[in-house]
């Protein structure tokens, strides 16, 4: 133990937290008690789950509904929960568990990547976190309540409950059957409440704060006549922004790609086809519910299915992905590349070229990642390409949305997307922790030269 306090360091506990809890998690669902039917579910099956849950993707080799029985539930339920409070829990959680303090280092190291402007306030936010998350999850199952009790008696109770932390915790996850929210395609409550909850816990944490502390100031007059969206930070007017952009446009689009295709939305009224337009828009931003089938997408559709779920979230929440924010800070250096600028600027705020640096390096690390899996797929699984591209990124985005192809991939697939579930949950965090902890000014300047490029 005492080998362990002093060898490892914040970024190796997070890493080693995933998989402890991973295989915890794995050991409990090979058990005959967590199974319908009474007998030991295969370990990669079982692996497969458990990762999916705590990296709150969404892919599952077998029918949740069905194969699992209530225990089996209950145990996914306790890993989602931890998954989607991993980005902020699990490293102070598991640091404490083998005996260690928060060293100086790692509190400038969560405060820096929770953008705290205060280190004392590190253990107050994470209180926050915890009591905000359970709020909004019992919230959200009281709101499925008049949808699921008439249905399904009082099960439907249990339902509410875990699927309202399925959404907020951005896991997709259901326990409705093979077809998740299918038969929900046209509920207006099911869908609303779904997508709130998606999309709260996908802005990311440091907005909400943010929003709450804009919203107390404003309704006390200390917003010195500012209005709410000026008074914000910058990391939550551009996560707002890039967010709202993201849902309206990815909307739009699908509206128009699927208007007339039969297998998805053609056949719905206006109204229905906008309700699944939206709903597919929000969840591709690594929740994983659907309400319409994805193999019947529109090759264009696939295409921006791929962008949003590489994509994703936002940064400090539930979601995966490269983040909004990431990707905002690489449109905005190429803006000001493009404009002949020395600085990064946005809503009249300057950004650092630090910054930008880390943003092109979690996206280019990402989409290497991504090509080495495609391709990996494509020599050790058989099946039609665009399925198997499709599920990796879905892997890597924890989204958790498939193609119908899950259930049939082989062993090395089904490797191959453990490992970018994985990497796709605690990849972009880890890369930014360890650009953190690396950063230092180097004490002699190399002489600058010119490279052309372009």
């Amino acid at each position: 133990m005492k080998f362990l306090q002093k060898r490892l360091t914040t970024t190796q506990t997070i890493i080693l937290s995933f998989l402890f809890v991973i295989l915890i998690g794995t050991l409990l669902l090979t058990t005959p008690l967590a199974s319908a039917s009474g007998e030991a579910t295969p370990f990669m099956d079982a692996l497969f789950t458990a990762t999916s849950c705590v990296c709150v993707t969404g892919l599952v080799t077998v029918t949740t509904a069905t194969h699992w029985n209530l225990f089996g539930h209950i145990i996914m339920l306790i890993m989602i929960q931890i998954g989607g409070l991993g980005v902020v829990a699990m490293t102070t959680v598991f640091t404490m568990l083998l005996g260690k303090k928060l060293s100086l280092s790692s509190r400038m190291l969560l405060g820096d990547a929770f953008n705290l402007d205060t280190l004392q306030g590190l253990v107050k936010f994470l209180r926050r976190v915890f009591k905000g998350t359970f709020i909004v999850e019992g919230l959200g199952a009281v709101l499925y309540l008049p949808a699921f009790v008439p249905e399904y008696g009082p099960k439907g109770i249990w339902y509410s409950l875990f699927h309202s932390v399925s959404a907020f915790c951005n896991a997709g996850i259901d326990l409705l059957g093979a077809d998740s929210l299918i038969p929900y395609v046209h509920n207006v409550w099911v869908n609303v409440v779904t997508m709130l909850l998606i999309v709260i816990g996908g802005i990311g944490f440091i907005v909400w704060f943010d929003v709450l502390s804009v919203i107390r100031k404003w309704i006390h007059k200390d917003n010195y006549g500012m209005g709410i969206l000026q008074s914000l930070k910058l990391h939550s007017k551009i996560v707002l922004t890039m967010t709202a952009f993201l849902l309206v446009s990815g909307a739009v689009l699908y509206f128009m790609f699927e208007y007339n295709n039969p297998e998805t939305i053609g056949k719905f009224t206006l109204g229905e086809k906008i309700l699944a337009a939206c709903f597919q828009s929000v969840t591709t931003r690594t929740a994983g519910f659907v309400t319409i089938p994805q193999k019947g997408l529109t090759t264009p559709s696939v295409v921006i299915t791929l962008f949003l779920m590489f994509i994703g979230g936002s940064p400090v929440g539930t979601a995966g992905g490269v983040k909004t924010a990431t990707i905002s800070v690489i449109i905005l250096t190429v803006i000001a590349t493009v404009r002949g600028q020395e600085d990064i600027t946005c809503f009249k705020r300057r950004i650092s070229a630090k910054t930008a640096r880390k943003a092109l390096a979690v996206v280019l690390i990402s989409f290497l990642v991504s090509l080495v899996a495609i391709i990996a797929m494509l020599i050790f699984e058989q099946g039609d390409a665009v399925d198997q591209i499709f599920e990796v990124y879905s892997a890597l985005g924890t989204v958790g949305i498939s193609r119908d192809y899950t259930s049939v991939v082989g062993l090395a697939g089904k490797i191959i997307l453990c490992i970018c579930m994985y990497l796709g949950r605690i990849g972009p965090i880890t890369m930014v922790l360890v650009f953190t902890m690396r950063d230092k000014t180097d004490a002699v300047k190399l002489p600058k030269e010119n490279v052309t490029v372009g």
